[in-house]
């Protein structure tokens, strides 16, 4: 029997992050046995979440920076999103990957405060938290729970983390994958 290679995620966060959508991509993510490294972008490892949960990451940032990821995703919430937007080596770092034709991914306020800064959605079809639509230039804002485009996908928010962990599982490993950890979490 083939054994697929290790596929290798990166979830940034920072303080701040939105706790549901944050956990929801590790559980899902690690589920399809992606290697997913937690990397906070702060001084130290563990951080509070926009709703109070403590988080201790696995790694720091600018520790992984070198590392090659088949993903890197980013959590919204507020002030993480923006926090992650302000990392100019995270912005490094996905730009690289982005040119590259890796997936990238971001929901929530993430897309908004921390894609678009970073100039990773020009010219594209995507989504964010419709409060923060405002805040984008140069991409076409599309009002729907999840939007692929090409290598990027981008999510509203937090009701859309199952679907938006579940999506970056199919681009990952395709739709069978999708479908076997869909059904273990009893998703329809």
């Amino acid at each position: 029997m083939h054994t697929p290679p290790q596929l290798h995620a990166l979830l940034a966060v920072a303080e701040g992050v939105e706790d549901l959508e944050t956990v929801t991509l590790l559980d899902v993510l690690r589920r399809a046995e992606v290697n997913t490294v937690v990397a906070s972008i702060e001084n130290r490892r563990m951080i509070t979440l926009a709703r109070g949960t403590r988080l201790t990451a696995d790694a720091m940032l600018l520790d992984v920076l070198a590392q090659d990821f088949d993903l890197i995703v980013l959590p919204g919430g507020m002030p993480g999103a923006q926090r992650l937007g302000q990392h100019e080596p995270l912005g490094e770092m996905l730009r690289e990957h982005a040119r590259a034709g890796r997936l990238f991914a971001a929901i929530c306020a993430a897309p908004a405060m921390a894609l678009q800064p970073f100039g990773l959605l020009r010219q594209r079809r995507m989504t964010c938290y419709p409060a923060f639509s405002d805040r984008l230039s140069g991409c076409t804002f599309v009002d729907q729970p999840v939007v692929v485009d090409g290598n990027c996908v981008t999510a509203q928010g937090p009701g859309n983390a199952l679907a938006f962990a579940l999506t970056l599982v199919e681009k990952l490993c395709g739709k069978a994958r999708r479908n076997e950890v869909a059904r273990a979490m009893l998703v329809e």
